[in-house]
This record gives structure tokens, C-alpha cells and sequence, in this order.
């Protein structure tokens, strides 16, 4: 069998609480990180490591919104407002107080949590499509009020050049170095997460989603365990947008569509709603998708269609073709997502060669 389990006994409440309670599954994170962390770097192409880097900042996001709308279960479709509320922030600490990336991602974190805990307001009384429909309307409004608002916004075109982030003085200009700064936010992003979900506020947010009366009657304070979860949320989606700012070298609102939004969202679903691992399977799913599709229709599509026009008019639309039908097969087929699917050969190989 190649999962374990038999002989590891725990003799005390931390070791039976930990993170990864058996060796095997200590062995994988030490694996992936030896992976991830040596191996990538040398081995790895620039175009490779672009990928690896859009993956990554999409993980973070996505992190955020499953914590939210998976763990939690309130609806929203504004999670790029907050992306560009935190893409805003850390531009305008970068360039006009010259403040280093340590300070700006934090910062762009927290203002995006205060404008997010605003927003949340709404859950207190409403959910599920009006929640949603409040999320996306205070996509609309944070969308205008930073294009018509030169202060924070830059002015024409709502743009503003962010200089590259910089450790001891090493400026972080390449792809390879981009990817090690990434990787590091992304891997505290995700031990936040685990902890988070499976900690007492985790448990209340679980409670909250899956019966929020029932919950309240039981004495959890499920306003303030509401708001938490958007500020949580917008938090990620905060670091996400500066992370893309540094990334991209300019934050612009363009970036940040309600197209994003609904991209996040996929991520959840298609991933695993209130599952860590799904978000990460969603964030990488919907990131490579497009790049798959282009790939695909640049070789094959030519020996298809001879029409050079309709060829990348089929190219922009497939992506969105795609996307609806996964979203639908999911909710139909495997609720779950991809984290089901995992969950479910891990679960063969646990018990392998045996049926049960």
C-alpha cells in the first residue's frame, strides 16, 4: 500500500492535530519543495517559469475566494475590485513614499481586508443570489471610483509604473527571481490557509455555510464571523493584486475586469469549494486551460481552418466555451471538483490491492 497508516500512534493532542500527521505525507511537502524550490529555478526556461509564476499569483487569489465563498458559503463576484484595491495601494507606496515590497504587500492586504469588510456588510442580512448580485455591484463601484479618481488612480489611463521589488538591495527583474519571490508569498498563503480552515474560526465559517440559523443558536456570532470571512478574502485578494503589479511592473485597471472575477470563481468550483488543495488544483486548472487551447489551435487548428480570421475568433471564444461547460459539468457530475477526484485515487491507492 502506498498510503500508510497502521503502527503511527499519536500520544498526545498536538501530534494528533499536526499539519501532516504521517511521515509519508511529510515526505511529499519535503519532495515538492525540494521540486518547487532547487529544481524549478536551474532547470526550468523563463517561458516555463512565466507560467509558473501566473499559477502561483492565481493560487493566492484563489486561496482567498475559497475561504470565502467555499468555506463559508456567501457568494461573490467582485474579487478582482479587491485585487485592484491592493494593486492600487502598494503603486501609489511605491512610487510616492518609495516603501519597500515588505511593507506595500501587507499594506495592499489590509486596505483591500477594510474596503472588503465594508462590502460585507450586505451578508449580514442577505445571501445567496443577492449577496451576489451586492458583490458584483461593488465591482462596478470600486471600478469607478478608482478610474475617476486621479489620486489614487494615476490619472490618464488609470496607470501607474511600479518599480520592480528589491531583497538586500538585489533588484528582482528576471523571470527566475520573480518566481522565488512568488513562491515564498505563495507558500505562506497556503500555510495560512490550512490553518485557518482548521482552526476554531475555520469550524465557524463551516458551521456558517452549512446552516447559518443553526449556527447562531448554537452561539456562534455569525456577523462577525461574516465580515472575518470577507476581510480574510479580500486580504488574499489584496496580496494577489500587488503580487500582479510587481509581476507586470504596472498596476492598471484593465487588469482587473469582472472577467477576473468570474475566473476566480471557476477556479473555486472547478477546483473544490472549501477544500485548500482544490483551490490550488482550480488556480492551476484555469491558468493553464488558455494556454493549452492556444497551444492546440496554433498546431492543429490551421490543418482545420484555413480562415486566419475565424481561426483566432475561435481561439477567443473557445476559452469561454470551455469554461461555461466545466462549470456546469461540475456542479452537475462531481459538486467536489478536481479535489474529488484526488481524494478519490489517493483513497484507491490507499487500500491497494484491496477493494475496501
Amino acid at each position: 500500500m502506498f498510503h500508510r497508516e497502521s503502527g503511527y500512534y499519536k500520544t498526545s493532542y498536538a501530534s494528533d492535530s499536526a499539519l501532516y500527521p504521517l511521515p509519508i505525507a511529510r515526505f511529499a511537502v519535503a519532495g515538492f519543495a525540494i521540486l518547487f524550490f532547487v529544481v524549478a529555478p536551474l532547470l526550468v526556461s523563463s517561458y516555463y517559469l512565466t507560467i509558473l509564476n501566473l499559477v502561483g499569483i492565481a493560487i493566492v487569489g484563489a486561496l482567498g475566494l475559497n475561504i470565502l465563498v467555499g468555506l463559508t458559503g456567501q457568494i461573490s463576484i467582485g474579487h478582482a475590485a479587491f485585487m485592484s484595491v491592493g494593486a492600487y495601494t502598494a503603486a501609489n507606496l511605491a512610487t510616492r513614499f518609495d516603501l519597500p515590497f515588505w511593507i506595500t504587500l501587507p499594506a495592499g492586504g489590509l486596505m483591500a481586508a477594510a474596503i472588503g469588510i465594508i462590502v460585507g456588510f450586505p451578508s449580514v442580512r442577505i445571501k445567496g443570489l443577492y449577496l451576489a448580485i451586492s458583490t458584483l455591484a461593488a465591482q462596478f463601484i470600486i471600478d469607478w471610483f478608482i478610474v475617476h479618481t486621479p489620486a489614487i488612480s494615476g490619472g490618464f489611463q488609470a496607470s501607474i509604473q511600479v518599480p520592480r521589488p528589491s531583497v538586500f538591495g538585489i533588484i528582482l527583474d528576471t523571470q527566475r527571481e520573480l518566481y522565488l519571490f512568488i513562491l515564498v508569498t505563495v507558500v505562506i498563503a497556503i500555510i495560512i490557509a490550512l490553518n485557518i480552515a482548521r482552526s476554531r474560526v475555520g469550524r465557524a465559517f463551516i458551521a456558517i455555510r452549512d446552516q447559518d440559523i443553526a449556527a447562531e443558536i448554537l452561539g456562534i456570532d455569525v456577523r462577525r464571523y461574516k465580515l472575518m470571512a470577507f476581510a480574510i478574502s479580500s486580504f488574499y485578494a489584496g496580496v494577489t493584486g500587488v503580487l500582479y503589479t510587481y509581476y507586470s511592473g504596472v498596476a492598471n485597471n484593465e487588469f482587473f475586469p469582472l472577467v477576473v472575477s468570474i475566473d476566480y470563481l471557476a477556479m473555486v468550483i472547478i477546483g473544490g469549494m472549501g477544500s485548500v488543495l482544490g483551490a490550488i488544483f482550480g488556480a492551476t486548472f484555469v491558468t493553464l486551460l488558455p494556454i493549452a487551447i492556444d497551444l492546440f489551435m496554433t498546431s492543429v487548428g490551421p490543418y482545420l481552418i484555413e480562415d486566419t480570421g475565424a481561426l483566432s475568433g475561435i481561439k477567443s471564444h473557445m476559452r469561454l466555451i470551455l469554461f461555461g461547460g466545466l462549470i456546469m459539468f461540475f456542479l452537475v457530475v462531481e459538486p467536489e471538483g478536481l479535489n474529488r477526484l484526488w481524494l478519490n485515487i489517493r483513497s484507491y491507492f490507499r487500500v491497494w490491492p484491496f477493494s475496501y
